[in-house]
């Protein structure tokens, strides 16, 4: 029993200690987006984006909003993401942006020069209403063909767009261990088995890019 006292007193210090040295510990954690944001069907709990801010003993705000677009408003959905950041807090330390998979399912109606004026205009008013907060963009999976499809536009035109600003991106279509063009792996790692979904993960997914996610987050944010 006393060793069982003196392991768990050894936890708990160990515990404080890492809470005592996590900077990001009290910080405020915002998520904006689309459905990656909401987690479409599932618990925002669910999300890989709750569960670092957690980890990491965060306060956490998602400002998901399924159907969501950067570039264009939509009658169900509601107004573009450019327009929409006014719903963001005053004050946030960091903003993870995930968007782009609606812009890129409607891009022949949007047209990639007007993404790209949009994604820009989004950019900077964040980087205004934000001067000291690190703001970091997640982009859209992979998917089937996506080296001729309208994603590899949208993700090219957000790296290109973000990086003009020093806004740091993940390239989530192919530098993440996500793999939506699979139905294989869809049917293990994505809502309702991947069936007709190449977008949401299930709580199972999340888990799996988590580190992926917060290896990126931390070497973007040490130090501050």
């Amino acid at each position: 029993m006393r060793n069982l006292i003196l392991t768990l007193l050894a936890m708990a210090s160990c515990s404080l200690l890492f809470a005592q040295s996590d900077p990001l510990t009290g910080k405020h954690m915002a998520v904006f987006g689309d459905s990656y944001v909401r987690n479409h069907r599932e618990p925002v709990e669910n999300t890989w984006h709750y569960k670092f801010a957690k980890k990491h003993g965060m306060k956490y705000s998602n400002y998901g909003r399924n159907g969501s677009s950067v570039a264009i408003d939509r009658e169900r959905f509601g107004p573009a993401m450019y327009k929409r950041y006014k719903e963001l807090p005053d004050s946030v330390d960091l903003l993870v942006i995930i968007a782009g998979h609606n812009d890129a399912s409607l891009l022949d109606t949007i047209g990639i020069d007007n993404y790209r004026l949009r994604l820009g205009q989004l950019c900077d008013s964040l980087v205004e209403r934000y001067p000291s907060a690190s703001i970091l963009f997640f982009t859209s999976w992979n998917g089937k063909n996506f080296e001729h499809n309208n994603f590899r536009k949208i993700v090219d035109a957000t790296i290109d767009v973000c990086g003009a600003r020093s806004i740091p991106v993940f390239d989530a279509a192919r530098n993440s261990n996500i793999f939506a063009q699979s139905d294989a792996f869809r049917r293990i790692y994505f809502q309702n088995q991947g069936k007709g979904d190449r977008a949401h993960l299930n709580a199972k997914g999340h888990d799996r890019f988590l580190p992926v996610a917060e290896s990126f987050i931390l070497s973007h944010i040490s130090g501050e």
